[in-house]
Formats: C-alpha cells, structure tokens, sequence
C-alpha cells in the first residue's frame, strides 16, 4: 500500500488541541493503516489505498475535522516528494549573513508565479524567502514567533492553504518516514 506524510494545519495551537493517540485511532477507524505521529505538531504518516496524494489529503482533513470538531487541514506528500523538498531547500545558498533558521512551509499546490516573485523579493528585516514549487523556504535570524511572514499572511499572498514547519522536524521526518 502507498505511504504518505500529512503536514495538519493548526494542530495544538490556539486552543485547537487533539491527543495524538486519538488521533491516530481516528485515522485507523477511517481505514488508514499503519498511523504515525512525530511530535505534537500534527505529522502523520499513514498507508492507503488511495494512489494519489490529493484524495488522500481530503480524506484526513473530512475524518479529522469530524474527529476534533474544528478545521484540520491536511497537506499530504509523499516520502519520496519530502526528500526532494530537503533536496532542493539543501541546493538553496544561505538566504542571510550569520546565524539563521530554515522553516518550510507545505502549500496543498503550487505557489502562483505572482505570488512566487513577490515572495522571492521579500526583503524584511532578518528574514528572506524563496519558493521552491509547492514549498516556501523561509530564512530567518529572528524567532519564528517575531516573523512578518505569518501563516495567514502567506496564505493570503498565495491562495493556497499552508502549514509551517521547522526545517530540523522535516529531516526528523524524512529520516523516520523517508523515501
């Protein structure tokens, strides 16, 4: 059976709280087979019957969503798709001089080219971006909690539903999960 990773969005954050191990059951009752969970954050790595990534990804957010009782998003990629994201952020020179953190953020499609050029231009104080197709490499020498580049903000640059993640927990992964 297929594998895939979902990326959840807003899980275990402003007041949005669901136990991983319920979660996980959740999952296994809607038919999912061998349901994981690295850390609290809402990655999930689960077997389907489903051959693509996009019913895959509807599927966890309707069982999810009917599970928490609130919206959960689900941004699925597969483990072969995540390891060339780590690829391609890895072929990326550092963004910013000194000391920096890479996050990433996982959109459910690819970032429209107008939407990609503003990002790719964006010249914030301690922080810069690039797109890399469906992912935003964001670089940063501020705390991620201090960023100009919310959530909502970069959603409503680009049109696409999207989840951050810390660069380290998406080699965690990959390293667990991977292709």
């Amino acid at each position: 059976m297929p594998t895939y990773i979902a990326f959840l969005r807003a899980v275990n954050v402003g007041g949005r709280f669901v136990k991983m191990a319920d979660l996980r059951e959740a999952l296994v009752q809607a038919g999912f087979g061998d349901v994981q969970t690295h850390i609290q954050s809402g990655n999930v790595f689960v077997r389907s019957a489903r051959r693509t990534s996009g019913p895959v990804a509807v599927e966890i957010s309707r069982v999810l969503t009917a599970h928490c009782g609130f919206d959960v998003p689900a941004i699925v990629r597969t483990p072969a798709e995540v390891r060339s994201v780590l690829r391609a952020v890895d072929a990326v020179e550092p963004l910013l001089e000194g000391e920096s953190k890479r996050y990433v953020a996982f959109a459910d499609a690819e970032v429209p080219l107008e939407a990609a050029a503003l990002l790719d231009s964006w010249d914030q104080p301690d922080e810069r971006v690039r797109v890399l197709g469906s992912e935003v490499l964001a670089e940063m020498t501020i705390g991620f909690h201090r960023t100009t580049l919310t959530n909502t903000r970069l959603e409503r640059l680009t049109g696409r539903t999207t989840t951050w993640r810390d660069l380290s927990v998406v080699r965690a992964i990959d390293e667990k999960w991977g292709a």
